[in-house]
């Protein structure tokens, strides 16, 4: 005798489900809420954040407060907007996410198939670099662009993010390489490739998930890094965290908490769209990796 399985059993609502679906929701508001205040905030004139609800919306859309966050909102002694700094993070974040990268994967390639005397040990070391506290490393980092003749300069903290950020890399991409199996590493070895060739012709073909992975976590953690940029440069140098700390903490004139929310907004703008874009692929390139090696 044959039982038949009921279609609708697996999509009734239990007590249990229900209750994910509510912190599920709980969740998601709790996040989307300030995003949705800041730019709403934006929008509105400053008499009417004085005197309106502060989850509103706007009565009268207004958009002087973005041109102005741009391009002449005044950060300190100068009143030229987010976009110098903006476009300052740009020629950071490029160049240090596509070296950091690529010295990542040819580290994990190394580490994960052409083992030598002292590689576990050096991987190790690599590894106590993906713990060590951005304060730590301060100092010996500020001596370090003094002798190099990079201190306060754009190349000065692309060179800090480079250093910092390719431990992380590493670690990805060598837990992404042993899954590729030794068995075709060597039969490409048997037929006289070499190192080189194998990389380039074997390995980063099947390299695009950790790709991704390793270019949104760089991009994110390079963009929205702080410290770095406050300590390691000035001037035309300085990113655009900096630049939004230095307009929001202005003294001069009326706090324009319109402006201010504008400029936030264009800074973390860059970042919510690679997740946007090539969030979804994020997971699934952690995933591939994740119980190999």
């Amino acid at each position: 005798m044959t039982h038949t399985r009921n279609p609708t059993r697996n999509n009734r609502l239990t007590l249990g489900r229900v209750v994910l679906y509510l912190l599920l929701i709980l969740f998601a508001v709790y996040y989307i809420v300030p995003l949705y205040v800041t730019l709403s905030t934006s929008f509105k004139s400053l008499d009417e954040i004085r005197s309106g609800n502060l989850l509103a919306l706007p009565h009268v859309w207004q958009f002087d407060s973005w041109s102005k966050a741009w391009s002449s909102a005044c950060t300190g002694v100068t009143c030229d907007g987010m976009q110098p700094f903006f476009w300052n993070s740009i020629k950071m974040v490029i160049p240090a996410v596509l070296i950091s990268t690529f010295l990542g994967a040819f580290n994990g390639y190394v580490f994960a198939h052409w083992r030598f005397r002292g590689s576990e040990m050096l991987f190790a070391a690599l590894l106590v670099g993906c713990f060590i506290p951005f304060q730590v490393v301060i100092l010996p980092m500020a001596r370090l662009l003094g002798e190099f003749g990079l201190a306060n300069t754009t190349t000065g903290l692309v060179f800090v993010h480079v250093v910092y950020g390719t431990a992380f890399t590493t670690l990805f991409f060598r837990n992404y390489y042993i899954g590729v199996p030794e068995e075709l590493i060597k039969a490409a070895r048997i037929d006289g490739a070499g190192f080189f060739l194998i990389f380039r012709k074997i390995v980063l073909p099947i390299s695009g998930p950790i790709f991704v992975v390793c270019i949104i976590w760089q991009f994110t953690q390079i963009w929205n890094d702080f410290l770095f940029g406050i300590v390691f440069a000035s001037g035309d140098s300085q990113p655009i965290t900096v630049g939004l700390n230095n307009l929001v903490n202005t003294s001069t004139g009326v706090k324009e908490y319109n402006v201010n929310m504008a400029a936030a907004v264009i800074a973390a703008l860059p970042t919510l769209l690679v997740y946007l874009v090539a969030g979804r692929y994020f997971v699934r390139g952690l995933t591939a990796g994740a119980v190999k090696g």
